[in-house]
């Protein structure tokens, strides 16, 4: 490389598109520049070509128009998508286009190694700035590798890409040709959510802690999910990929990159699609670092982000946990991209975690996601050793080291209510769940995730959230903490267990009739419950039975009064007029929490046993 007279090669070396793709043989592989930063005269221009045949053309997803795809080019061109989009998904589907199947971080080694020969890629950048560097702009991830292992690059020089910091510089003389353009750079415009893509996204935003790095990609749901994490602090940004959503989160310096333990300070990409807004907004922006593939989705450097957060979408989940994201059925639909590089780097990351995140049906809620077993031919991406958290509008499924009955549990309690049962019917007969697990309640509520709260007890922070199916270990070794006497206090007898029907009862409520609120506190990556709150409603009287317990070690810190409370104010708003609870008459620490409430209260001693009454009706909060 040589950087002295660059000027004179760019002015000689600029030519017209028809001009630079004359070099195109027949029978060679032909790279295209990545999602919106596509190189759209020179892939015309190659379009234009009908002297040549048998030209392989590769790219992983691009936006905008395909025509080396189209029916009529037949025998001039076949695409190979390494992603496959919108643009070439038809193609695809009639075999007229090919897939390949692989990690994206494992891309630029199959151009490095020459498994993958490119003879010539087509690329977008920028105009050369004063000592001859061009930027790769919005599209950094697997250009970079084709550039250095292509025999010819062509660029297309547009002054509308924007210039990025990073690693996805070349210099004009490691390019051969240039075409002078000024069309705009392909968009994609930003939606807003829809009320399903909300709730999903509600549901994965209190999965994510104040200081942890995301990473998410594009569409409804990654939209959702950055809409609800305005409250959160100190956020970082590792991923391969953003759009537009991520612009306000930086500006109010929800991400800023401060508690990152890689790259702090800076928000690692590798390439962006959006608006122009968002183009505007990285241009020259030294916060963003645009760094290649093998770099941003290599898995053991993910793992050096402390709690890195991984969202990722799919098809369908089974009930055992194999998620399939690229194909519906035998026909492919998009690809492996990063999902699996995020995951296991999540996995490995210190206080990480990975989300798949997807509605609970296709079809205008004709099929469910969450099925028995994966639909024939479709494509295990994510494997179930693999998977970590499954998020629905429903509400979210833990499965990492989690049996498969646990898993089962878990997933149909995310799945849509009309599906539930066919699914636990298919679970058993599987033999997933035993014969005997109870159905989910025939109607009720979605889970409440309002009702998510937390609150501090000194030194203590425990988050206070409705009872899920999936908590019946973590209920069942709530129960096994208890002193005997606090078993005897709450179950008014002294039960040495609970069977396992018990525990699904505890754990499977329709949100309605009968709500728990269990309070958990984390202890490094796994969560322990350390109380519970639990009415049942009689619907005559509008009255509820209401029942508490705190964990031994933590009574008399206010962690009681505050789940009577909570429990209250849930009530009320529900139209329950009143609580009534037994309480032992030696238990004279409940009936002074009762007593304390700030609400009437009566109470009748009969054989040992204190009525104790509450009533909200004509009482304010």
């Amino acid at each position: 490389m040589s950087f002295s007279n660059w000027q004179e090669h760019y002015r000689v070396r600029t030519v017209s598109p028809r001009e630079a793709l004359g070099c195109v043989r027949r029978g060679q592989r032909v790279f295209v520049g990545s999602g919106c930063g596509e190189p759209t005269l020179l892939v015309s221009a190659l379009a234009e070509r009908s002297d040549v045949t048998d030209v392989e053309v590769i790219h992983i997803m691009t936006i905008g128009h395909a025509p080396y795809a189209d029916a009529t080019l037949k025998g001039r061109f076949r695409h190979n998508a390494f992603f496959i989009g919108a643009n070439v998904r038809e193609a695809v589907a009639r075999a007229a286009a090919d897939y390949t199947p692989i990690f994206l971080s494992d891309i630029p080694w199959l151009f490095r190694s020459r498994r993958m020969k490119i003879d010539v890629a087509l690329i977008s950048c920028t105009p050369p700035d004063v000592h001859g560097f061009c930027s790769l702009g919005v599209s950094v991830d697997v250009v970079m590798a084709a550039v250095e292992s292509a025999e010819v690059v062509m660029a297309e020089v547009n002054p509308n890409m924007p210039r990025t910091h990073g690693a996805g510089f070349v210099h004009v003389d490691d390019i051969d040709a240039f075409v002078a353009s000024d069309v705009p750079i392909l968009e994609i415009a930003w939606r807003e959510p829809d009320e399903v893509s909300r709730r999903i996204g509600q549901f994965c935003a209190t999965l994510v802690d104040n200081g942890a790095t995301l990473q998410m990609g594009i569409g409804d749901i990654p939209n959702a999910v950055v809409a609800n994490l305005t409250n959160k602090r100190d956020l970082g940004l590792h991923t391969e990929m953003f759009s537009d959503g991520i612009i306000d989160l930086v500006r109010s310096g929800v991400i800023n990159g401060r508690r990152k333990t890689l790259h702090p300070g800076k928000a690692v990409s590798s390439f962006c699609m959006g608006s122009r807004r968002l183009y505007d907004f990285i241009d020259d922006n030294p916060f963003f670092e645009f760094l290649p593939t093998e770099f941003v989705n290599d898995p053991f450097v993910i793992a050096r982000n402390d709690k890195m957060v991984s969202v990722n979408s799919a098809l369908q989940v089974d009930l055992t946990g194999q998620v399939c994201a690229d194909s519906i059925g035998t026909r492919f639909y998009s690809g492996i991209g990063g999902q699996v590089d995020f995951i296991r780097g999540a996995a490995r990351s210190r206080g990480g975690r990975s989300i798949i995140a997807l509605p609970s049906t296709a079809l205008d809620g004709k099929v469910s996601r969450i099925v028995p077993t994966l639909t024939e031919g479709a494509g295990v991406v994510t494997t179930r050793g693999d998977v970590d958290t499954i998020v629905t509008e429903y509400g979210i499924a833990e499965l990492r080291g989690r049996t498969i009955r646990e898993r089962t549990l878990a997933l149909i309690s995310v799945a849509h209510p009309d599906f539930r049962g066919e699914l636990l019917a298919a679970a058993r007969e599987k033999r997933f769940v035993t014969m005997e697990q109870i159905p989910w309640p025939a109607k009720g509520r979605a889970y409440p995730i309002e009702l998510e709260s937390r609150a501090t007890f000194g030194d203590l922070e425990i988050l206070f959230r409705p009872i899920r199916p999936a908590d019946e270990r973590l209920l069942r070794d709530f129960f096994y903490s208890h002193s005997a006497e606090t078993v005897v206090q709450r179950y008014h007898a002294p039960l040495k267990s609970l069977t396992p029907e018990q525990i699904q009862k505890l754990c499977t409520l329709d949100y309605d009739q009968e709500m728990a609120i269990a309070g958990f506190v984390r202890e490094g990556d796994v969560e322990r419950m350390v109380a519970v709150g639990r009415y049942v409603l009689d619907r005559a009287s509008k009255i509820a039975e209401v029942a508490l317990v705190v964990h031994d070690e933590l009574q008399g810190r206010g962690i009681g009064f505050h789940l009577i409370r909570r429990l209250i104010d849930v009530a009320r708003e529900r139209g329950i007029q009143g609580f009534v609870g037994y309480v032992l008459a030696n238990n004279a620490r409940m009936i002074n929490l009762f007593h304390r409430v700030g609400v009437p209260v009566t109470s009748t001693l009969e054989d040992g046993v204190y009525e104790v009454r509450l009533t909200f009706e004509g009482t304010s909060r």
